[in-house]
């Protein structure tokens, strides 16, 4: 399959919605769930930190996830955002046609 959740997480509702917002619009991806009250805990700059934030479940295909990390680290105030893919390999079938719908055809058959 070549449908993809793409999983970041924010800092606060802004965030989250000026990324989901500019990802939408430019249809890079059919879907944002935004999940709040994520509890993280991380080793940055060797001291264990944690930190409550908001967790963007976005789908899309796997041929949009350079755009969309491009445009997510664009729109991020972190140093190193969480942007991780995971294969989306079943699934409602009306479900995953909606979102080639949404995101349109292949970038190169444009």
């Amino acid at each position: 399959m070549d449908k993809r959740l793409i999983l970041v997480t924010v800092p606060n509702r802004d965030v989250a919605e000026r990324i989901t917002s500019a990802l939408l619009s430019d249809r890079l991806v059919a879907c944002v769930s935004i999940v709040p009250g994520v509890e993280s805990h991380y080793i940055w700059e060797g001291r264990t930190e944690s930190s409550t934030e908001l967790l963007l479940m976005m789908k899309t295909r796997i041929d949009l996830f350079e755009e969309v990390r491009d445009r997510v680290i664009s729109l991020h105030p972190y140093q190193v955002p969480e942007i991780v893919a995971l294969p989306i390999d079943r699934g409602s079938l009306p479900y995953l046609q909606w979102i080639d719908d949404v995101v349109g055809p292949p970038r190169g058959t444009r």
